[in-house]
């Protein structure tokens, strides 16, 4: 009973994490923005699926800066709780995809000027680097959110709990995918309508990328919000460590009688 309450209680805190993996889970239509930009750098054409890697990159460095130099010199975690870690994390997500519609919405009037409206893909003058901060953005945005949440489930389940954590939280990565191809099918369907072009139309000069992405951004808005609500009424993380305390004394206690 005590770990099904568990459980429940974590659940308003966790369905924050769907919408930021509903988020990353939109990275295909970076790809699709990169393929009508200018991708040499240095010399060298790179393709647009390689652009992912600056997200990777991010976060990686942001794992070792965390696990290497903040651990040692924040003990106990009293500062960079593993709450405030998850928040800072969706609210750099809204910062992500604020930049990604300021982006798009450059490249779009950009291609527009230049003639490329009926040419998808038409190379527009404009450097493909312009969507490395919005990938190192959401690099970043998942290495507060992601690590913050991990821990936040491994101190809130007792210890017999600790395979839960990990499951818990890949099943708001799948929730996220899933939620995300609903998204695109909703817009495409409904902005389709009276024969105008869909915002997420194949023709990428056509459609507007950018308002779908402004939309993601009102919808990670919305999650910071209730993460705040309901980080507020979960109230303190520190009785599961307490309940294991007293589980480890009632063991010891058996033990030494027996």
């Amino acid at each position: 009973v005590e770990e099904l309450k568990a459980i429940i209680k974590v659940l308003p805190i966790w369905s924050t994490g769907i919408i930021l993996a509903t988020t990353v889970s939109q990275q295909q239509f970076f790809i699709v923005q990169a393929g009508t930009m200018d991708r040499m750098v240095f010399g060298i054409d790179i393709p647009a699926t390689n652009f992912a890697l600056f997200m990777m990159l991010t976060l990686t460095m942001w794992v070792i800066v965390y696990d290497r130099i903040l651990v040692p010199i924040l003990p106990n975690q009293r500062i960079l709780t593993v709450k405030l870690r998850m928040g800072i994390g969706l609210v750099i997500s809204c910062l992500a995809t604020l930049v990604a519609t300021l982006v798009e919405k450059k490249r779009r009037n950009q291609a527009i000027s230049e003639g490329f409206i009926d040419n998808p893909k038409g190379v527009v003058n404009m450097s493909a680097m312009w969507l490395v901060p919005s990938y190192c953005v959401f690099g970043l945005a998942q290495g507060f959110t992601v690590i913050g949440q991990i821990e936040f489930f491994y101190s809130q389940f007792p210890k017999t709990m600790s395979t839960v954590s990990v499951s818990i939280f890949t099943l708001s990565l799948g929730v996220g995918n899933l939620v995300g191809s609903l998204i695109i099918k909703v817009v495409k369907d409904g902005t389709r309508r009276g024969g105008r072009a869909s915002w997420l139309a194949s023709n990428i000069n056509r459609g507007h990328y950018d308002y779908y992405y402004g939309l993601l951004f009102i919808l990670n808005l919305v999650n910071l919000v209730c993460f705040l609500v309901w980080s507020r009424a979960y109230g303190s993380t520190q009785d599961i460590k307490d309940w294991d305390e007293d589980v480890d004394k009632i063991l010891t206690s058996e033990k030494e009688t027996n």
